[in-house]
């Protein structure tokens, strides 16, 4: 397979110069550099509705938090799909 590449890169530099920023895996934890990472947002959500009603709107906050994943951990839960 020489010359072919299974994964076609499409990122972008995020600095111009000096050293990339290393991100954290949210799923791995391997470093790597931001700009080849994806960004993924995780939170939950209270689906009974019985529930919702009970604890009312001004009582608790849903919060998402914002996880890079390497690209082999995206490729492998499907966040993005390989070029073709």
């Amino acid at each position: 397979m020489t010359g072919k590449r299974l994964y076609k890169r499409g990122w972008h530099h995020t600095k111009s110069r000096g050293k990339e920023t290393l991100v954290t895996c949210g799923f791995c934890g391997k470093r790597v550099p931001k700009y080849k990472t994806f960004a993924v947002y995780r939170g939950f959500s209270i689906s009974d509705p019985s529930l919702r009603r009970e604890l009312g709107r001004g009582s608790f906050s849903l919060s998402s938090t914002k996880i890079y994943a390497c690209p082999a951990c995206a490729r492998h839960r499907k966040i993005v799909k390989k070029k073709r």
